[in-house]
């Protein structure tokens, strides 16, 4: 009977995504028989891209991180009540996920960073690993400690991830002191590939052209690109439902490659602050611009790991806004690449992954069976 693995994968944003799927792939090509079901508010699309070879999605939300006004800003006073209303049932929601997931029968429970899926697979006896950067557990108590339901609810996520036989907390980290289960492992990422002489022949592109990829992950957020002069011998790469109308853009979509290629041909990426983007950049060595995230308590974290990895720099956001895009993307086109970070995390979470579900280790993409 093949083994039964039930991912529970983060649809706030795609930088779950992006940390959990490089995992998922790795196990599989060290595990031939192997199902995985993945439970995510992301749509099977979206999840396909990044998660190699078949699986099973269910459409279901069992995490909601904040609400969002847009991707740089967070809507305190929405989540606070969405969490008020989540938590007003929790025996009664973990019951129904606990149910779901005796019918699934998976052999393992992996969340990113779910902690409805971690308190149900613990009230049926399932094992279960945790992998993030963050908690959810921290993010709300930043942002909502002053509700009067706050306590309670923070322990109840505690209590969560808790009850996860590990949680796998990736580099860059924020502190997790509420956890006692952590367990470190280094950068985890998909590393593309580049392919930057494709770009250049379909598009009849310079070599000595800059491409800039200008993503802000999966939380909606149109830049004011209208604002934006053109530099000098810069292209942006933009996503095709931003209606970009410029001379100088190239649309994401048109490029079909997955989007650690398209990275990995650029020359620079400009974002806001995320572990998917920052680390995946990381593993090419690319330079990075970013603008500020409100208040996001990860974002320190991230940006002081950043610095010691690739050259980058802050777009302050004024200039963002005006497109005065110049004085901090020109130097960094100019220092250029560094020597790529080794995402060493992906192979160690495998490894663990593989060790609970009983079927060895996975050393350089091979399986060795545990004696």
């Amino acid at each position: 009977m093949p083994l039964r693995l039930l991912a529970a994968i983060s649809g706030h944003g795609f930088g779950h995504l992006a940390q959990s799927a490089p995992v998922l792939n790795r196990l599989r090509a060290a595990v031939p028989k192997f199902e995985i079901t993945v439970r995510s508010a992301l749509p099977y699309e979206v999840l396909a891209r990044r998660i190699e070879g078949p699986f099973t999605h269910q459409h279901q939300a069992d995490d909601f991180g904040m609400v969002m006004h847009d991707a740089l800003r967070v809507d305190v006073t929405a989540s606070a009540e969405k969490y008020r209303a989540w938590h007003d049932d929790w025996p009664r929601r973990v019951a129904a996920a606990a149910r779901e997931i005796e019918r699934l029968a998976p052999d393992l429970v992996f969340a990113d960073v779910s902690y409805l899926a971690l308190a149900a697979a613990a009230a049926v006896g399932v094992p279960a690993v945790a992998m993030c950067c963050l908690n959810w557990a921290d993010i709300y108590w930043h942002y909502c400690h002053a509700s009067p339901e706050a306590g309670a609810i923070h322990s109840q996520i505690t209590d969560a991830y808790n009850s996860a036989t590990v949680f796998l907390s990736a580099e860059p980290t924020m502190p997790m002191p509420s956890l006692h289960n952590t367990r470190s492992i280094g950068p985890v990422a998909m590393v593309g590939c580049n392919r930057r002489a494709e770009i250049d022949a379909r598009y009849h592109l310079d070599a000595k052209e800059k491409l800039v990829l200008l993503v802000m992950g999966g939380i909606a957020y149109r830049p004011p690109l209208e604002r934006w002069p053109a530099l000098p011998g810069v292209r942006f790469i933009v996503q095709r439902d931003w209606r970009v109308r410029r001379g100088d853009v190239l649309e994401l979509e048109s490029l079909a490659m997955p989007l650690p290629d398209v990275l990995a041909s650029c020359d620079l990426l400009l974002t806001k602050p995320g572990y998917g983007s920052f680390v995946e950049a990381a593993a090419v060595g690319i330079p990075v611009a970013y603008v500020s995230r409100d208040d996001w308590p990860e974002q320190p974290y991230l940006v002081e790991w950043l610095q010691r990895q690739v050259a980058c720099a802050e777009l302050p956001r004024a200039d963002w806004a005006a497109g005065r895009l110049e004085p901090t993307l020109r130097p960094l086109l100019e220092q250029g690449h560094r020597p790529p970070v080794l995402p060493d995390g992906v192979a160690q979470a495998a490894d663990v992954l593989c060790q609970f579900l009983g079927c060895g280790e996975v050393r350089n993409g091979t399986l060795d069976k545990i004696q």
